[in-house]
């Protein structure tokens, strides 16, 4: 055994267990799933607030926003809202219970645990301030639906959490003088709620206010613009309902015709087409873990994720404020290029000997039918990965971590922003990633294991690269897709559209949900 293979399998080794230790830290950290479920609540209570007058014109939106809404939305956003608290509140105390045995040990070691103690403690701060969130809200629908009591209570119990935010605790007090019998208004109410409430939270409180306070301007401004966002509202739900809908219920439709072919044509099917055919690859495993542990990992996770670019940072933030969303997205954009050119260097030298050869890997035709199969591989894709998620947050009950762009997409509020964050998940990532787990590994796993096997495996290795337990099991499920897509096209183009067409909806949506609250 060479040198060098020793050392590849060493560093493989470090590999796997430095992926499982982050693996294992993301278990601690809540999942961002929920927090996207309550703003999708958050824009259908807006949507059914709005009131229409008596012109025909408003006549569709009626009938728009008793489909989007839903008959009883407050009931729903109060249930939506205490399944999320009951969770996040199991998540804290299970947390606290790791703190409490952790502490206790760290009387004898400190190395090992202190870190461990670091993560938990900023997941049990975050978590204790979503419960906050939650209870603000919640309280206010309970109001709402005339249930005071149990309103008072809820925010009393908000001020009852250790360590919180006193801002938090000072806003529960605000709400819970306004809907007390007899109701009061207390100093800075205005203030606290339009800074702790967004969107129909925040209306529904300053309407109150003002009532009490027989404010008839300010009373009537915040009403006209309450209906000015309902109506917004109702627009964008339908954006996002409605396209993924009307994809999704394709996709159903493309599922149930290729199943049904396959069964009547059997091997001359569009599922049967190129299943059995594996790739001719002259390089073997040695070359793949060269790639992806000296390229993907080595170079790109260590030297340049670890080192290169907090050292980047650091010298750029005094002259830039990286709190700003415009920054943090070019700064994430930068980030991932980096980290994909140096792992695609590591790749091409290491696959440079062969190239002469001309091995049957990485196939870009432009003149094919990529396009049909991209397209149609994301609308079958959201049915399937769409249930594989709902039982995934079944299984994780809001823990196990998630891709910290989601919330940096869902908190921007700002177009240029947005449009660096698409060329990053919505170019970038599908250039660079299809490159690299359909172009390059899928292939070269086919001349050890079946095809089927090499989709399945280089999906869990997609998945898991991604470094949040919550997401292996979508995230296995939409590569499993992109290699059956991939392995029947035999076209990179279409896999890198199907990747791209998920991303895109997604931060379309984010950022729609996102806007609803301002």
């Amino acid at each position: 055994m060479t040198l060098k293979r020793i050392f590849l399998i060493l560093l493989t080794l470090v590999a796997i267990a430095s992926s499982g230790l982050d693996l294992y830290e993301s278990l601690q950290k809540p999942q961002f799933q929920s927090r996207i479920e309550l703003y999708q609540t958050d824009i259908q209570l807006q949507a059914a607030s709005w009131k229409p007058d008596d012109s025909q014109a408003d006549s569709n939106f009626q009938s728009l926003q008793k489909s989007l809404a839903g008959d009883k939305p407050f009931a729903t956003a109060t249930k939506q809202y205490e399944s999320v608290r009951k969770s996040a509140k199991a998540n804290l105390d299970k947390i606290e219970t790791q703190l409490e045995k952790l502490s206790s040990e760290n009387q004898t070691s400190t190395t090992v645990i202190q870190p461990q103690q670091e993560q938990l403690q900023k997941s049990l701060k975050e978590l204790r301030e979503l419960v906050a969130q939650i209870d603000l809200r919640l309280g206010i629908l309970q109001a709402r639906e005339g249930k005071t009591a149990v309103a008072i209570e809820t925010w009393e119990d908000l001020q009852s959490i250790p360590q919180i935010n006193s801002e938090y605790s000072e806003t529960a007090t605000v709400l819970t003088a306004l809907w007390s019998n007899p109701p009061q208004v207390l100093d800075n109410a205005e203030n606290l709620i339009k800074t702790d409430l967004e969107g129909w939270f925040r209306t529904t409180s300053l309407t109150q206010l003002y009532k009490l306070q027989q404010l008839s301007e300010p009373l009537t401004q915040v009403q006209k613009q309450a209906q000015k966002s309902a109506k917004q509202a109702l627009l964008k739900l339908g954006i996002v309902v409605s396209l993924p809908g009307i994809a999704g219920i394709t996709g159903v439709g493309l599922l149930i015709f290729a199943i049904a072919q396959r069964i009547v044509k059997g091997k001359n099917s569009l599922l049967a087409q190129n299943s059995d055919t594996s790739w001719t690859i002259p390089w073997e495993g040695e070359t793949i873990l060269q790639v992806f542990v000296l390229g993907f990992f080595l170079t790109g996770q260590i030297m340049i994720g670890k080192f290169v670019i907090p050292i980047l940072g650091t010298i750029l933030s005094p002259a830039i404020s990286l709190t700003n969303v415009r920054v943090q997205a070019l700064f994430v954009l930068i980030s991932y290029l980096l980290v994909a050119a140096g792992t695609l260097a590591v790749l091409y030298f290491s696959i440079k000997p062969f190239l002469p050869e001309k091995p049957d890997v990485f196939n870009l035709k432009f003149k094919d039918k990529w396009f049909l199969w991209g397209f149609g591989g994301y609308c079958a894709a959201l049915p399937i990965v769409l249930l594989v998620s709902a039982l995934n947050q079944q299984l994780w009950q809001g823990q196990g971590g998630s891709n910290p762009l989601l919330q940096l997409v869902l908190n921007s509020h700002d177009s240029l922003a947005l449009w660096i964050f698409f060329s990053t998940a919505a170019i970038a990532a599908p250039l660079f990633e299809e490159l690299l787990f359909r172009g390059f590994l899928l292939p070269s796993l086919t001349r050890y294991i079946p095809t089927w096997g090499a989709v399945v495996l280089s999906s869990f290795i997609f998945a898991a690269v991604h470094l949040s337990l919550s997401e292996i099991l979508p995230l296995t499920a939409l590569g499993m897709i992109l290699g059956f897509v991939y392995v029947r096209s035999r076209n990179l183009l279409a896999p890198m559209l199907l990747h791209s067409l998920w991303n895109s909806g997604t931060l379309m949506s984010l950022f729609i949900l996102g806007s609803s609250t301002q």
